[in-house]
């Protein structure tokens, strides 16, 4: 009778500690976590040449100033048709760290209606960064301050806690 109790309660304990395994993170990364890219099309088209960064982590009017200008993308011709264009920025609009809903605290000291492009070049992403030694920006494995899949590992999943 003993090990009809004992197996549930064994079932039940496991799946409480995967479960708060799974929520510890999320709720101790929540500073650090930004819902990843799930548009196919933009993971497609953006994914293809890097990181698909989570479109919280810029401000609509960023998100509208890059894709206006997407010949001139960071020395790159990222052009792509007007359909396509007009896809990706509405996605990237709608979760912008301003949209409604989706509150970026990476976008804390930014001045109202600023529009930058770098998300490197955020005030919190900064002062986040500032410890980071100028020649680890340089490495081989990292070469950009864009490459944050080079530090934090789980990036494209949204987490960029320190690893």
């Amino acid at each position: 009778m003993k090990t009809h109790i004992i197996r549930p309660l064994a079932v039940g304990v496991a799946a409480l500690v995967v479960t708060a395994v799974l929520l510890g993170r999320a709720q101790a990364g929540d500073d650090e976590f930004y819902p990843p890219v799930t548009d196919k099309l933009t993971l497609q088209e953006c994914g293809s040449c890097h990181l698909a960064f989570p479109p919280s982590m810029l401000p609509a009017a960023s998100w509208k100033r890059m894709m206006g200008d997407l010949q001139h993308h960071f020395g790159d011709d990222a052009s792509l048709d007007a359909a396509t264009t007009a896809a990706i920025t509405r996605y990237l609009t709608l979760n912008a760290g301003d949209a409604p809903g989706h509150g970026s605290k990476l976008l804390r000291g930014l001045k109202a209606g600023e529009a930058p492009l770098r998300i490197t070049e955020l005030p919190k992403w900064v002062r986040e960064h500032r410890e980071v030694p100028k020649t680890d920006w340089t490495r081989k494995d990292v070469s950009s301050k864009a490459n944050c899949a080079a530090c934090h590992i789980d990036a494209a999943k949204g987490y960029f806690e320190d690893d």
